[in-house]
């Protein structure tokens, strides 16, 4: 099966789960013996995500998502252990069953500048992304709305371009978009909930799928920006 393209950018399949932190325990005291951590991860095999997401008066990315849209786009900024040298813009889309994401580098000037509504030099950028934001912030007014901080764990599967990620202690900023700053005052959303991603190209082995099983578990639409909009 041929993966779909958009932009460029090959779509891969999402699924996502709302599990319990003994869920989460089980399932990684299996994968690991089979799968690859990040290594990117620290010591612990965690690393931070900081994101701030993009919406609107109306919380049209809000809305699209809790309605099961099936062509939406989402944009955030993020950034990993708050290394603010390495900052992204990124456009997660969503065509049907499949996502697509697309991202390019941005520096905490610019970012500051879009915090505070200085968007007028984005028109002429060379990076389509920016452009593409600049037109989504002038025509819907999208702004930025929410930062949202989570634990990530990762585990990584070659045959399939598999990745399998734990998402823990989800946090929200209550509408304080100041990504960058380090001591920002978060508050901790759900801390009985682990948002379990399996994310794939063309399949999903066999094998994956059945050290994944957890009984009943249904697959959700569980997004951390919903999370954290359900406290602010």
């Amino acid at each position: 099966m041929k993966t779909m393209c958009l932009n460029g950018v090959r779509g891969r399949y999402e699924m996502k789960h709302e599990i319990t932190k003994m869920d989460c325990y089980l399932l990684r005291n299996r994968l690991k013996h089979v799968m690859q951590t990040d290594p990117h991860a620290k010591n612990d095999g965690k690393y931070l995500i900081r994101s701030v997401y993009f919406d609107n008066f109306d919380n049209k990315a809000l809305n699209q998502k809790k309605e099961g849209y099936i062509e939406r786009d989402k944009y955030r900024v993020r950034l990993y252990d708050y290394n603010t040298s390495y900052i992204n813009l990124e456009k997660k889309s969503k065509r049907n069953n499949m996502t697509f994401k697309q991202k390019c580098k941005l520096t905490a000037e610019e970012y500051e500048k879009i915090q505070h509504g200085d968007i007028t030099w984005m028109e002429y950028d060379s990076r389509p992304l920016i452009k593409d934001l600049f037109v989504q912030m002038n025509l819907y007014q999208l702004k930025p709305m929410t930062v949202v901080d989570y634990e990530r764990e990762v585990f990584i599967y070659e045959y399939g371009n598999v990745r399998v990620t734990f998402d823990s202690s989800i946090k929200t900023s209550f509408r304080n978009t100041d990504i960058l700053n380090p001591d920002l005052p978060m508050v901790e959303t759900n801390p009985d909930i682990v948002i379990l991603e399996v994310k794939y190209d063309e399949f999903l082995p066999d094998m994956i799928k059945y050290l994944l099983q957890l009984g009943d578990r249904a697959r959700g639409t569980y997004s951390k920006y919903q999370i954290s909009r359900m406290f602010g």
